[in-house]
């Protein structure tokens, strides 16, 4: 069991920060659609007979996710009549459905549907945690790097477009990142395990403290005691 607590005590720091975005965004099953996203491209690999650790599987389900944060990127409009929680619904319905489809002509379609929902992280290697970890350990120095532009997008959308960001791009590069972490731990642990560390603590320390980082340390402490509780 020592694995599947590292598991939950090295990796849910950085879904936290990601999920104050997601709620300050107010894209709440961002995470679920980009998951299931991800789920596709893995069902694409049972379908092909690939292996599911391989790279080329990892690279399919990252390419589903990348095409997932264009979309996202183009329909986040500042004034748009269509609330992007639509689209987002829109993709996950769409993604959903090629899953079960693709899935329905594979021989172990069951058993793969249950394991995109639930994962198996009780079953975690010391390879998968660490390499886990160095990639969320990337994605985390870049948003680090990147943190006031990212931040400002997130949080005050307005004043981004007033000082001449970018936007677009940077809701892209937020989604892309997004989408790398959300493939990565969703071969771990699962569409729902990916849902619970985004939001649960997110919207726990928004109604609990107040500033980022307090809201990262403090979000990072439930995420860690509701991960080796549960």
């Amino acid at each position: 069991m020592f694995w599947p607590i590292a598991a939950c005590v090295l990796l849910p720091w950085l879904l936290v920060y990601l999920g104050l975005h997601v709620v300050q965004r107010g894209i709440i099953f961002i995470d679920i659609a980009m998951a299931q996203m991800a789920s596709v491209g893995i069902c694409i690999a049972v379908l092909f007979h690939l292996n599911l650790q391989s790279w080329s599987t990892f690279a399919i389900a990252l390419g589903l996710t990348f095409v997932g944060a264009a979309v996202f990127s183009v329909t986040g409009k500042r004034t748009s009549q269509i609330p992007q929680e639509a689209v987002i619904g829109i993709s996950y319905v769409v993604a959903a459905a090629a899953a079960v489809l693709l899935l329905s002509r594979a021989a172990e379609g069951d058993e793969q549907i249950k394991q995109m929902l639930v994962g198996n992280i009780l079953l975690v290697s010391p390879q998968e945690v660490w390499k886990c970890f160095a990639l969320f350990a990337a994605v985390g120095i870049f948003h680090f790097v990147l943190r006031r532009n990212f931040l400002l997008v997130s949080f005050n959308r307005d004043r981004a477009y007033q000082q001449g960001l970018r936007v677009r791009w940077w809701d892209f590069s937020f989604y892309a990142s997004f989408g790398l972490v959300v493939t990565i731990f969703v071969r771990m642990a699962g569409v729902l395990l990916v849902f619970s560390y985004l939001i649960v603590p997110a919207v726990c320390v928004i109604n609990l403290v107040s500033g980022v980082r307090t809201r990262l340390v403090v979000g990072w402490i439930i995420a860690t005691i509701g991960g080796i509780g549960g």
